[in-house]
């Protein structure tokens, strides 16, 4: 049966089955956000195998007048975990629940925009926000465009989480728009419903954040923003023992997947996509080099943002090309 299919269907179950589920199923409302990627004291503790039923912060920033930042919804302790295990996230429910979803253009931010690192001789780019409604029934984002010929655009939604995290290494401190070998955001469209994503852990207890919820979002993320939205969010949390990895992975229905992020972009790619030949060769039973040989003729890859203080690359490799167990 597609995983797809499994996964929503466990949605239905959780949602509607009450207190059957109670034992493995935590119910959490955050209330309070963090701006960074750290250790800090704990929101919440989960075990191993237990789902998370919860929601993206709501702030000022999703609203039609604009506002600070919310934050991540954590970190959450997760019992058991140690540097030596990676963490695992089944991304079974990501879903808007407002109607409203703003973007924006600007000034000082953005991949079409200089920066502080490369400077252009082009006129400044204007800020302004996009405010988008979301139909969530019709599962469709529609947007005025009273300058442009086409004068109103109407998409298709596909929800993600551009933030899933652990705390980084020893004592760093990473700021919320940051994406490293911790995870972070990493604005990568494949975050969505169906993706297991596996973290490296590097503290006793993970220390899990979550956030940033886009209602779509295409790859690069060029202007700096999605459809940016509050999201209704279910995920089971488990721990892979004794079999540490270095950067983050994805597996779904078709790929599994490595994201590296770094500046300069090519960096990125490459981090991405030898991690990506290691696990071929651990996991999967390939040659080194041979692995490097197929990769290099069936493997793709995205560019998840150009944005970010680091760009993230996503490096893929076809389900239907690794060995039948």
């Amino acid at each position: 049966m597609d995983n797809r299919i499994l996964y929503a269907a466990a949605a239905v179950l959780i949602v509607w089955a009450g207190p059957l589920f109670s034992q493995d199923t935590i119910r959490f409302v955050p209330k309070s956000g963090s701006q960074a990627f750290k250790v800090r004291e704990p929101v919440l503790r989960m075990k191993p195998g237990q789902i998370l039923v919860s929601e993206t912060l709501m702030g000022g920033y999703y609203t039609e007048q604009g506002g600070a930042w919310p934050g991540e919804v954590g970190p959450i302790y997760i019992e058991g975990a140690t540097p030596k295990d990676q963490l695992v996230i089944r991304i079974i429910k990501v879903r808007p629940n407002r109607d409203l979803a703003p973007a924006a253009i600007s000034g000082n931010f953005g991949g079409l925009q200089s920066d502080i690192r490369v400077r252009m001789l082009n006129p400044p780019v204007p800020n302004q926000r996009f405010l988008w409604r979301l139909d969530r029934e019709r599962n469709v984002g529609m947007l005025d465009l009273p300058k442009s010929r086409l004068k109103r655009i109407e998409v298709p939604l596909a929800p993600m989480l551009g933030r899933l995290a652990v705390a980084p290494k020893n004592e760093e401190s990473f700021p919320g728009l940051w994406p490293g070998d911790f995870g972070g955001n990493m604005d990568s469209p494949e975050l969505r419903e169906g993706t297991t994503v596996y973290l490296p852990v590097f503290h006793e207890g993970a220390y899990f954040y979550f956030g940033d919820g886009h209602a779509l979002q295409g790859h690069g993320e060029v202007a700096g923003t999605g459809l940016e939205t509050t999201m209704d969010v279910i995920l089971q949390i488990d721990l892979i023992k004794n079999k540490p990895i270095d950067w983050p992975r994805f597996v779904d229905d078709e790929y599994i997947m490595v994201a590296g992020s770094a500046r300069p972009l090519i960096d990125a790619f490459r981090l991405a996509h030898v991690e990506l030949v290691e696990w071929l060769e651990e996991d999967y039973g390939f040659d080194r080099w041979e692995a490097y040989q197929v990769l290099s003729q069936v493997g793709t890859s995205t560019v998840s943002n150009i944005v970010d203080p680091q760009y993230t690359v996503v490096a893929k490799f076809p389900k239907k090309y690794l060995p039948r167990e």
